[in-house]
Parts: C-alpha cells; structure tokens; sequence
C-alpha cells in the first residue's frame, strides 16, 4: 500500500490546521489517494504545501499557499473564472495573476497556485455570504459571476480534484482506489419529493391555469371532474425498474395546512399516519425502494421537532431513515451549518440538501460526496452530503435562470459527471408525472435517465446505497492513512 507523503508548512498547520487539512482529505480521498503526513525536511518528499517554495524544492509536488487568502478568507469575493488546459478555477477581486498556475521544474511539479485554499473557499461557500437572498433564503445568484459563467455546472472544486489526480498519475504515483464499484466511472441516484401526492380539487385548477394559461383549460376542468391524479408511485416504480433503476422518496412526516401555508409556513398537506400512506409504505418496501425524509420547512429550528420527524417517518414506514432533503431545500439561512450540524445530531447517514432552489449545478463545486466543514467548531461533520445538481423545476418554472435547451443542459450535467468521477444525484418531484399537468416534465426526466443508462459507465443505485459506499470508503482510506488531522 503506497502513502502519499505530504507536508505541510508548520505556519499554515499552526494557524489553518483544520482548514487545510480538511481540503486535503477531501481531496485525498476523493482522488483515492491514502496518505501520510511527514516534516518537510522527510528525504522523500512527495507534496509539500509552504507558503516558500524554498522550504521545500526536494518534494515532488510543491503547491505554494496564498497566506494572505487564509487571513482574509471571508473578505475574497470572486471576480471571474480562468482556465489552464482542463483546469477550471476562481480568481478572486484583486488578484495578482500568477500564470501559468502550474509547470514542471528540474522533474517537479510546481503549483504556484494556491488551488487548497481554492477549494476550501468554494466547499464551504464562502461567497454566498454576499449574495442576496428571497423571502425563503434561496440564494439570488442573477447578473452574477456563477450564474453568467455557469460556474455551478463546472463543479470548480472536484474539477480541481481531478485534474490533481491526473497530474500525480502522470508524475507516476500509483492508480488510487476506485471511486465507485462494479468498474463504473461515476454514480447516479434519484430522489422524489413527495409534496403534493393528493390533488385539492378546488385549487389544482388554478394553479395549472397559472403554469399553462388558457392552453391548459380543458386540463383544469379534467381536474374538477377527478380525471386527473398526482398519486403517481406505481408510474414512477413502473418507469425505473424498465431502466433498471430504484430511487427513492422523500416525505414530509409534519402535516401542513392551507392556512399555513398562505401565512408563511408552506408545508404539504398529507398525513403520513392514515391508511393509504401506511399501504404505499409497504408498497415501496415489498419493491425495494428507500424512504427518506423532507424535513419540514422549519425543521432546523428545533432539533427535537426535527428529531422526531425522522423517528415517526420510521415508526410508519417501518425503515430505518438514513437520508433527508429539506423542503425547498430551506436550511437556516442565516446559519446553515448549524443545520448541517443537526443532521449529525439526530442521525442522519446522508442529506442531500447543498443545492440551489433557483439554479441548475454543483452549489459547493463538487460532483463528488462529501462531509462538510462547520466553520465555526472548525471540524468535519459526520453527515454525507450528496449534492443535488438537477431539481426538475430549475428547467421549469425557474427556466429564466437556467436558459437554454433542456436536453443538453441535463446531458452536459451527466458528461461533467463522468469525466470528473462524480455522482449525479436529480431530484424528480413525485407529483409531475402527468403530461397534461406537467407537459414536458417526465419526458425530460426520462430522456436524462435513458442517457446514463445508455452510457453504461454509471454505477446506479440508491441514494442510500451510494451513500453506504462512499462513507466505507472514506471510512477505510482513513484507517489506512496518518495525519491531516487538523490538531
């Protein structure tokens, strides 16, 4: 077993331990890569990571740190995005351009650029702090550089990751272990909202003339006359096992009302108590399917509210709950990692909350999972995140911000993927199937699915069980490595 042997700068360790050691975990192990941490004066030195080159020009890779970025972290606002062959990465206001960002010297790699603290920047959304916000927090990000740009569909950190491990392969380190299992080169799950399953015959009418116009008329009256449904499981189930596929459901565990949801609090209407629910439950267990739960849009205001939302999805649908999606992905918005920190809290495996509400793409810059940083404990958190890069909506009702062909968008999503390694986790409201209701919506879901199927190099499963992977692997990658602890 080969051991990466890595260094880094006393200074930076004293000052940054847990910052930086974190990104280089993150990275290490997304590569694949086991490592050892040694001295900078080791006789073989693979990386060395030194805000001076010269403490340490024997190491095979020598990455310089910006200190001035780590002092000032919370202060850097990105300007623009620059390239460098494959290399996609964020410049920042005010920044000294130091190109090329990488080049070989006497059989060395140099990295003059500080792509660590780059990707911790960009993990721990260190811009969103600037950016405005709507009446749910849900990140505005129009006329900006991620949105112009198309900077999430980059996925700019493990694009980083990547084309690291790329460079050591070349210098001749030894392949890492596989990302995914089955000889696959990246993974992809679904996740089904489950928000709106039973039809409220007296509003359903409105709200379809208010997505179709006057076109959907003869649709609305199809919905007062009970010809039109959303409870929908068995089309999806029907669907997904043709393609080989299971995917999973979200449910709301708090019962919402009307008048709750006109006065601020807009969670579903259904009780997952009453009979009919009990029955899909063990229509979804008998085929194999993973329950989840949607945390109610308050849920990060008490976690023991929160707590006993998942404990009553599992005392209904006889599961063990592994994995969470917020409702309108409505973490604290002026505190979200104090969320994050709940899901550890209350035992969650996997949440899959990280996205944006408005914008198609990676919102940490990672197609790959990952355990995140709290900030403020300045520890890793136990939770997986598996990033939601595609929720049917952002091509829908949110089309303004993600222009362009849907088809495309959503293949260049699985393509991106692919190359980087990554996991394409879509999130498919339950309620959409129906093509009068929803014209074009389950179409464009399956064509996305028959293009991964039909690839054939996508490890696909459950969100559950993706999350059961990665957590082994990371687990036995740690087992196997020594420092980067952060102390």
């Amino acid at each position: 077993m080969y051991r990466i042997r890595i260094a880094i700068d006393p200074q930076l360790k004293k000052r940054y331990g847990p910052e930086i050691s974190w990104a280089w975990r993150l990275l290490l192990s997304g590569m694949g890569f086991y490592w050892q941490e040694v001295s900078l004066n080791h006789s073989t030195l693979d990386i060395a990571y030194v805000t001076n080159f010269a403490h340490a020009n024997h190491a095979r890779v020598c990455m310089l740190a910006n200190l001035q970025a780590w002092e000032n972290m919370t202060n850097y606002r990105l300007h623009s995005l620059d390239y460098f062959d494959d290399w996609s990465y964020p410049i920042y206001q005010n920044e000294d351009s130091c190109f090329p960002p990488i080049y070989i010297f006497n059989s060395a790699l140099v990295c003059q650029r500080d792509f660590i603290f780059d990707v911790y920047w960009l993990a721990t959304g260190q811009e969103e702090k600037y950016c405005q916000k709507n009446k749910h927090g849900h990140i505005i990000l129009d006329k900006m550089i991620f949105s112009e740009k198309k900077a999430l569909r980059l996925a700019l950190a493990s694009c980083i990751g990547f084309n690291l491990q790329n460079i050591l392969l070349e210098l001749g380190f030894p392949k890492p272990i596989p990302r995914w299992p089955l000889g696959k080169c990246a993974a992809a799950c679904v996740g089904h909202d489950v928000d709106y399953p039973e039809i409220v015959k007296w509003l359903e009418p409105l709200r379809v003339l208010l997505r179709q116009g006057f076109n959907g008329f003869q649709t609305a009256i199809g919905v007062l006359k009970g010809k039109k449904k959303h409870w929908h499981f068995s089309s999806w189930i029907q669907m997904e096992k043709i393609l080989n596929i299971r995917s999973a459901f979200y449910f709301v565990a708090r019962q919402g009302s009307l008048f709750e949801y006109i006065t601020g609090t807009p969670d579903p209407f259904y009780d997952i108590r009453s009979k009919h629910f009990r029955q899909l439950f063990d229509f979804l267990n008998e085929m194999n399917f993973e329950i989840c739960l949607h945390a109610s849009y308050f849920a990060y205001k008490s976690k023991e509210k929160f707590s006993a939302e998942k404990k009553l999805l599992e005392e209904v649908c006889g599961q063990k709950i592994c994995g969470n999606r917020h409702h309108y992905f409505h973490l604290d918005p002026n505190d979200l990692e104090s969320t994050l920190f709940m899901h550890e809290q209350i035992g969650l495996k996997y949440d899959t909350s990280l996205s944006h509400e408005r914008y198609v793409g990676w919102r940490r810059g990672l197609t790959w999972p990952f355990f995140p940083f709290h900030q403020g404990k300045r520890k890793e958190l136990k939770t997986l995140q598996i990033p939601t890069a595609w929720m049917d909506d952002h091509l829908f009702g949110y089309k303004n911000c993600n222009p362009g062909n849907r088809v495309q968008i959503l293949r260049a999503l699985v393509d991106k993927t692919a190359e980087q390694g990554g996991c394409l986790l879509v999130d498919v409201h339950q309620y959409v199937y129906d093509e009068d209701l929803f014209p074009g919506w389950t179409k464009t879901y399956q064509d996305l699915l028959e293009y991964v199927t039909a690839r054939s190099d996508f490890w696909i499963d459950t969100p559950g069980r993706i999350a059961d992977h990665w957590i082994d692997r990371y687990a036995s990658i740690l087992e196997a490595s020594y420092g980067l602890t952060g102390e």
